[in-house]
């Protein structure tokens, strides 16, 4: 049940006992349940810039923005002219058209690792199929993932980490064949060790690693700068092909994606290949994964390596992908919204302070993450000892107070260019409430 709301008018219960008869869970994605943090979810009715309004009409400051595509805030009347402008030429016609050449181009432009990019409609496929490459442009079959990193639901990435050192995981979702998984190596995220172990006892068979340059599937945790730069010099020396996966973060902690802050520590490094998500759609269903030439030309129809896709570059989609780029590639777009994710950031931390609650939070651009800690943690298991119960309680209150943070302590948030300074006070302002309730 909403806090606040009786039973009897409260319609978002009544949407989700209504949805549980005919969806599973109610919800056409896991995490929109609750199931984590308990209670109700809320069912969106619409949403303007920095907030929602649920089916009870009540108010949210809204920090998932989609999970991380709306970037500029929801309804930017820029996105929308170009969205309904699109929509009356025709919503879909399964052939080229020039606004996917020239999203293409804009994505290049904006990261040098990229020659040449495949539009598709999701970044579970964007992962997949760039793994797929991977494997036919190296004729290898083996690849490396890491624990806490999320690259969508294929087969062959539904794995937890094996019981030993550079073993391969066992299936995480029921209806996975272990032999589906045979092939992929789960390592501890920034653990050197294991990394150095893989490569020297799978070395030339290895195909590619693929990683969250910062992972926002088990929060917020970044990868250490010894273990990127090891990540590099290992699939050099090896053959294998380093992928990124930038589904949340691309276009996101930078103009130029996480790619672009390593860079700007790693003298002349990149990924060989990139998966794309999110804010290349502002909020429709689009994605993409790019690299070098040489590679993306195994793809079909010049190369051996098959992919397709019904919906890929939907014009539509295309469109409002195309205007939000060009929003967010205004001059100071990003300092702006760096400066007002580390207001909330720096925010929750002194009313965390002040109420005597272990707390720790990081961000970069208009990602950011925290956690129920006295120190930021390096890798899953260490995201694992945040005290979760006590989350559910914050997570709760907050929500109660109309400030809406993912429903999961595992899960990164997103500021949005359309959240003010005032916004973020009254978040701020709320979790010192909370913090104080906590104790």
């Amino acid at each position: 049940m909403t806090p606040g709301i009786d039973s009897t008018n409260d319609r978002n219960l009544a949407l989700f006992e209504r949805a549980k008869k005919t969806i599973p869970g109610g919800v056409n994605s896991p995490v929109r349940a609750f199931k984590a943090v308990g209670g109700t979810p809320r069912f969106v009715q619409r949403a303007q810039g920095a907030y929602f309004w649920d089916a009870n009409g009540k108010q949210h400051t809204d920090y998932i923005g989609s999970w991380g595509p709306m970037i500029l805030g929801h309804g930017h009347p820029a996105v929308l002219q170009a969205v309904q402008k699109a929509m009356q030429d025709g919503f879909s016609f399964g052939a080229p058209t020039e606004r996917e050449v020239e999203l293409a181009e804009a994505i290049i432009a904006q990261m040098p690792s990229i020659d040449m990019i495949r539009l598709v409609s999701s970044g579970t496929e964007a992962a997949m199929s760039a793994i797929r490459l991977a494997r036919g442009a190296t004729g290898r079959s083996k690849f490396i993932k890491f624990e806490g990193c999320y690259h969508g639901h294929a087969d062959a990435l539904l794995v937890k980490a094996g019981s030993g050192l550079a073993t391969f995981g066992n299936p995480t979702s029921a209806g996975v064949p272990p032999e589906v998984v045979a092939h992929t190596l789960v390592l501890e995220y920034n653990n050197l060790a294991q990394l150095e172990a893989a490569f020297a006892l799978h070395g030339p068979e290895l195909a590619c690693l693929m990683i969250e340059p910062i992972a926002g599937n088990m929060n917020f945790v970044r990868a250490s700068l010894p273990f990127m730069i090891r990540c590099r010099e290992l699939c050099t020396q090896h053959g294998a092909l380093l992928i990124f996966d930038e589904v949340m973060t691309g276009f996101r902690v930078a103009l130029g994606g996480a790619q672009s802050v390593y860079a700007q520590l790693i003298p002349g490094f990149k990924p060989d290949m990139t998966a794309l998500g999110k804010v290349i759609g502002g909020g429709m269903p689009l994605a993409a994964f790019g690299g070098s030439r040489s590679v993306m030309e195994q793809l079909a129809p010049l190369g051996p390596v098959y992919q397709a896709g019904t919906l890929s570059g939907n014009p539509v989609a295309t469109a409002c992908g195309l205007a939000t780029l060009r929003e967010i590639s205004k001059p100071g777009f990003f300092e702006a919204l760096s400066a007002r994710t580390q207001q909330l950031t720096h925010g929750l931390q002194e009313a965390a302070q002040a109420a005597g609650q272990p707390f720790c939070a990081d961000s970069q651009g208009g990602m950011f993450g925290f956690f129920l800690l006295d120190a930021l943690p390096q890798n899953y298991p260490a995201v694992m000892q945040t005290d979760s119960p006590r989350f559910n309680r914050f997570f709760h209150g907050m929500l109660q107070r109309g400030h809406y943070f993912a429903p999961a302590l595992y899960e990164a948030g997103f500021v949005s260019a359309a959240h003010t300074e005032h916004d973020v006070a009254e978040t701020v302002a709320a979790a010192r409430t909370v913090f104080s309730e906590l104790n």
